[in-house]
């Protein structure tokens, strides 16, 4: 490789303090962008733009990484035990049956992870950058040093970089620094500057851009920037999920369990003084089969399913383990634009202060909105559809971009007659801070009294009342020397009057609205409009208001109390982002699971601390790396339909679970008790090890089975009681079954060791297999219809079961031929077996889980 790539790909040291020039020429770059061949070999060199933590194994190690189970390490010592005491066949079918195990696990958890990356890449954050001279947009991981970025208002920034041109810039480095205050950055020379957060021409990866616009020469990624040095202080894991506490939960149970049973096996063998090696691998393949070794196979693959058939539904989802999160969900938190209304706003009313049309309004919204530089807002959108307003005479000379404190966007504009300061943002703050008011034009100056506030706030409410989305015009002319406004300029201001927006009802929302109440989700409407809008939308979309909370009512609460006051209403208006992010931890404080759905700069925070964090594709690219999931559409209709089926992947992920901790723990129970009253092994390693095989490999269609209508109407939420209840129930059943099977092959075929053997293999995988049936539903079984292919895998392992015995790899496998009154009998205990455990199940959901 050529040493001018070599250095070009080499962090910059200090780069902030060097001349921009010669910057330039220590990266091989230009202001014009790299070349897409060039880019390619630099990125081959640094590797992807990724922070400590997202790197990705090989696929070779992935699968030899699934060998680092203990219990597969110590069955294939034991398996090499056999050969070296010249037990080969036994050694043979033990490592083929590992190897096709372990195999089946990774083929199945890796194509459910390629999967579910292609849908992650689909909605992966992108920048613009200068390729081959021209805007491209190009993933933020394929980004590397030398390129230039192109920045805007709403973008994260993808790079530690130098900006080469700024135009009213300004950066929110919060996540790095703790400072919640944009901060303006500009290109300059900085040659002693020590610091690089202090450093003003300097931007870093993981903030983002709160208004205006900037060239960016990138210098250093991924792991070389200022947040890959101190990404495991700041970028803390995650909390583990209800779901993910749960399934360790269980996982430690079926441990314990195992280990218990597997000493006392083990403990029973030394007294009978039967053979050391044989007595040890029957006791790890019983460890084999109580473990649920697939769980985690089984959890990948119906998420990945899952996220499949939710973009189906134009639901993508970034992080798997928010499908179940999403299932859980039973308070779903939104703003109305978009969501519940059309978004498709229009401007229909441009009113001075005494109610009549007024186009010197329309002009100073349409100045205000033209020139300011932050993220357009629907609202700026529909004042700059009025394309008939001349600007060619003004310049912008400054702004005070709009923060939500504030709520409201200043600029200063210069015809090179008047310099002005044109003001437009929330109406009860645009008129506390005016002085005066006009009806006739600027020269019209009315002093602002209580009679006039009054009339004029009496206008607003009216068209609140309407449904009318209002905004507050105010102007004030300042010298011509007047350099830059500041926020104390907004002051002493002439009041305009009102621009007054329709943003209607969405045609969908009301029917989803409905279905999700149904369904047992709250649906709780956090903004910023005022009460009389959003009370306005909710009658129309027929959402019962059950109470009204402001932003000034919150703000007087402490978190107790507004924990109390959340369970109340379900409307949160004038509300400031950190107060949303207060009335979602305050929901989850009393143990609802949470979503928020958010597209906006400062909705980042509310995603994070929300359960299930739900974005929108047309979000700012801060929402959009929040977000657990992205809605392709912003429809309500959608996310219906994802909770569904998140309420469907925890079904079938609860299907295996339930399995695992019922029938074929009751196999291996039996097994160990058994083995407490026979002279021999009631079943050989190898047949154990066969049996966890058939019995895993007829699950596997599970992800795609069906759910019923019921188990779709609520909230599924782990419950670790309601599982041992369960297993306690069902379990013994199972082994009842399991005695009676012993004793008649025992008294009335009087069984040699290997029919005894061969005839509880056949039972143990028929009853195992068989009562999946019964197990996922809570309905009778004949009225709710598996999938195909579950039917199908579930009667071909039994089948297999059955015919082994008179093929020759049964005598390998030490099976013989049962006669045939056997199969009479056997038929008689499965149907007495699965009567008795439906009776039981039922039982117990009567008893346990009414409703």
């Amino acid at each position: 490789m050529p040493d001018t790539v070599k250095e070009a790909t080499e962090p910059a040291a200090s780069f902030w303090r060097v001349p921009a020039e010669a910057l330039l020429t220590q990266l091989h770059a230009n202001p014009g962008g790299l070349r897409s061949s060039d880019a390619a070999v630099r990125l081959k060199r640094t590797g992807l733009n990724l922070i400590h933590g997202e790197r990705k194994s090989a696929v070779a190690l992935q699968f030899l990484a699934k060998f680092r189970n203990p219990l597969v390490i110590i069955l294939l010592v034991a398996s090499a035990l056999s050969a070296l005491t010249g037990d080969t066949t036994s050694f043979l079918i033990i490592t083929a049956i590992v190897l096709i195990s372990v195999t089946l696990d990774f083929v199945q958890e890796y194509r459910a992870g390629q999967a579910a990356e292609r849908l992650r890449e689909s909605v992966a954050v992108r920048a613009s950058v200068l390729r081959d001279g021209k805007p491209a947009d190009i993933p933020i991981a394929e980004l590397v040093p030398g390129d230039v970025a192109l920045l805007r208002a709403g973008d994260l920034i993808p790079c530690d970089g130098r900006v080469l041109e700024a135009k009213d810039f300004f950066v929110n480095q919060a996540l790095l620094t703790g400072e919640p205050y944009p901060v303006e950055k500009a290109a300059a020379e900085l040659p002693d500057e020590t610091e690089i957060l202090a450093a003003r021409n300097t931007v870093l990866l993981g903030t983002s851009v709160i208004s205006g616009s900037a060239k960016v020469l990138m210098c250093r990624t991924g792991q070389d920037t200022a947040l890959g040095e101190i990404a495991d202080t700041l970028l803390a894991k995650a909390p583990p999920t209800a779901f993910e506490q749960g399934i360790h939960q269980f996982g430690v149970l079926i441990m314990r369990m195992t280990i218990l049973l597997v000493l006392f096996v083990l403990l029973i063998n030394a007294f009978y003084h039967r053979p050391w090696l044989e007595s040890f691998l029957f006791a790890i393949a019983l460890a084999v089969g109580l473990t649920p070794e697939l769980l985690p196979m089984v959890v990948s693959v119906t998420l990945s399913r899952g996220a499949l058939r939710m973009s189906a539904s134009k639901v993508i989802v970034k992080r798997l383990g928010a499908i179940l999160n999403l299932g859980s969900m039973d308070v779903f938190c939104t703003d109305k634009t978009g969501t519940l209304t059309d978004a498709h706003i229009k401007l229909e009313r441009h009113l001075d202060p005494d109610g009549q049309e007024s186009d010197r309004v329309l002009e100073l919204a349409y100045l205000n909105s033209y020139f300011e530089t932050g993220v357009k807002s629907p609202l700026d959108d529909a004042i700059l559809e009025h394309k008939e307003i001349d600007v060619s005479a003004w310049q912008k000379i400054d702004e005070v971009s709009f923060d939500f404190e504030r709520r409201r966007v200043s600029v200063l504009v210069d015809n090179g007659i008047t310099r002005l300061l044109v003001v437009k943002g929330a109406p009860e703050d645009i008129l506390r801070l005016s002085v005066s008011y006009g009806i006739e034009g600027d020269a019209d100056q009315r002093p602002l009294d209580a009679a006039a506030r009054a009339r004029i706030n009496a206008q607003f409410e009216a068209l609140s009342r309407e449904g009318f989305r209002v905004l507050g015009i105010a102007s004030r002319p300042v010298g011509l020397d007047h350099p830059h406004a500041v926020v104390g300029d907004e002051a002493e201001m002439h009041f305009a009057g009102f621009a007054a927006f329709l943003d209607p009802p969405k045609e969908s929302a009301k029917a989803a609205l409905a279905g999700l109440a149904a369904d047992r989700v709250s649906v709780k409407v956090i903004t910023g409009d005022n009460e009389l809008v959003t009370q306005h939308i909710c009658t129309e979309l027929g959402l019962a208001v059950s109470g009204v909370l402001t932003g000034a009512e919150i703000q007087q609460l402490d978190d107790s109390a507004l924990a109390i006051r959340v369970e109340q209403v379900n409307l949160f208006c004038r509300v400031a982002p950190a107060q949303k992010n207060r009335v979602i931890l305050a929901l989850r404080r009393r143990g609802h699971v949470v979503g928020y759905l958010g597209d906006g700069i400062n909705d980042a925070p509310s995603l994070h601390s929300a359960d299930v964090g739900i974005s929108v594709a047309s979000a700012v690219d801060v929402a959009k790396a929040a977000a657990d999931m992205i809605l392709l559409e912003q429809d309500l209709n959608v996310l219906h339909a994802g909770v569904l089926e998140g309420r469907r992947t925890f079904s079938n992920i609860m299907k295996y679970i339930m399995m695992g901790t019922s029938s074929n723990f009751g196999n291996m129970f039996s097994m160990a008790g058994a083995s407490l009253l026979l002279p021999f092994l009631p079943m050989l390693p190898v047949q154990i090890l066969l049996n966890n095989l058939l019995y895993d490999v007829s699950e596997l269609p599970i992800p795609l089975d069906r759910v019923d209508e019921d188990d779709l109407s609520h909230p599924r939420k782990w419950d670790m009681r309601y599982i041992r209840n369960f297993m306690l129930m069902i379990g013994p059943v199972s082994s009842v079954f399991d005695f009676l099977t012993f004793f008649v092959m025992l008294s009335v075929f009087r069984a040699s060791e290997s029919l005894f053997q061969t005839g509880w293999f056949i039972e143990s995988m028929a009853t195992q297999v068989l009562v999946i049936f019964l197990i996922r539903t809570r309905k009778n079984p004949f009225k709710s219809r598996p999938h195909p292919l579950l039917i199908a895998s579930s009667f071909a392992a039994v089948g297999l079961a059955v015919l082994l015995p008179f093929t020759p790899a049964g005598d390998y496998l030490g099976f013989v031929a049962p006669p045939p009154l056997f199969f009479a009998v056997l038929s008689g205990i499965l149907l007495c077996y699965l009567l008795a455990a439906e009776g039981m199940k039922q039982w117990f959901f009567r008893r346990f889980v009414p409703g």
